[in-house]
């Protein structure tokens, strides 16, 4: 299926890149192929018991995707107004809206709420910018302990050593889609688990 198909599927509208608001710090909107959600929501990794956070959602595509593919619940964090826009509009009319909450604000200040249990990264800012994320992400499971894991889509050369070398985080797997875009050894989805 073509990712306007998907679209229509799902009644929204996220083709298309913008890098009119990127700068060296938050990078262009890009959504993630379809392709790829189609594997990691094969993986096991989520059900409808989990509440995911997209980071740098653009769009919804990846909260309107798993809320109806998995039926987990989602958040979406935007910071640029105009594509925030777009992703509420996408919440009106799609079919899995009502699993997916949108808000408008900068990743790094966002507080993780107590009951998300999933992350996901598809390199929506630098990685001074993943840092604060982290620290919060780790105020949320420190008052909160539970299972957290969190994904990388086709994760930057900056975040996968930082990502390493993390003593909170564990490398849990890798889920491979380089046979879906030959020749490039980013297309990947790393997991790792928090604790």
């Amino acid at each position: 299926m073509s990712d306007t198909q998907y679209d229509k599927l799902l009644k929204i509208h996220t083709t298309g890149r913008d890098d009119s608001h990127s700068d060296t710090f938050r990078y262009p909107y890009e959504p993630t192929p379809y392709e790829v959600l189609e594997r990691l929501a094969r993986s096991g990794y989520l059900t409808k018991k989990n509440k995911l956070l997209d980071y740098g959602c653009g769009k919804g595509r990846v909260d309107f995707y798993l809320a109806f593919q998995v039926k987990c619940r989602c958040i979406g964090v935007e910071y640029e107004e105009r594509i925030y826009d777009r992703a509420m509009q996408n919440k009106e009319s799609g079919i899995s809206g009502g699993r997916v909450e949108l808000v408008r604000t900068a990743a790094e200040d966002f507080d993780v709420p107590s009951d998300v249990d999933r992350l996901y990264f598809f390199n929506p800012f630098s990685v001074e910018i993943l840092k604060k994320v982290m620290s919060r992400v780790l105020v949320s499971w420190y008052e909160n302990p539970r299972e957290l894991l969190l994904f990388f889509y086709y994760p930057s050369d900056e975040y996968v050593p930082y990502l390493l070398t993390r003593e909170e985080l564990m490398f849990a797997d890798e889920i491979s889609c380089e046979d879906l875009f030959p020749g490039d050894s980013r297309e990947r989805i790393l997991v790792f688990e928090m604790g």
